[in-house]
């Protein structure tokens, strides 16, 4: 009997993107985003961030979108209103929207992806009032 499943045309393709650990395994990588994905189409926004030792990311909130924080590499803190929670390799955490959070890299520095939903585009057009 013939496969009945076929994929749309011009549908994305799964695929490689990175190796997290040869990316952050990198000798004196600079802070920040070391990966973004960027495929067109995707409905999605992940980055992988470096952080240097004891490098801190001031306390914010993102007022629309769920984050998971997935750890990779190094130690640090996790700061939000109602206490703290110790980051090492393979600790994930939901930060929910409208939370307030900042970030704190320990001695050897803090290695982490971020994966949320995608921002829509801006849009040239009249604004409803």
């Amino acid at each position: 009997m013939p496969d009945q499943h076929h994929e749309p045309t011009g549908a994305p393709a799964p695929g490689f993107l990175c190796d997290v650990h040869a990316l952050t395994a990198q000798p004196q990588a600079p802070a920040g985003a070391l990966w973004k994905l960027a495929e067109p189409g995707r409905q999605l926004d992940a980055n992988v961030i470096h952080l240097a030792e004891n490098q801190h990311i001031e306390t914010h909130a993102e007022p629309d979108l769920d984050v998971l924080l997935l750890v990779i590499a190094g130690h640090g803190t996790l700061h939000a209103p109602d206490g703290t929670v110790r980051l090492a390799a393979g600790a994930l955490c939901w930060l929910p929207h409208g939370s307030s959070r900042s970030v704190t890299a320990g001695a050897e520095g803090l290695d982490y992806m971020t994966v949320h939903r995608r921002r829509p585009g801006m849009r040239i057009g009249r604004r409803q009032d």
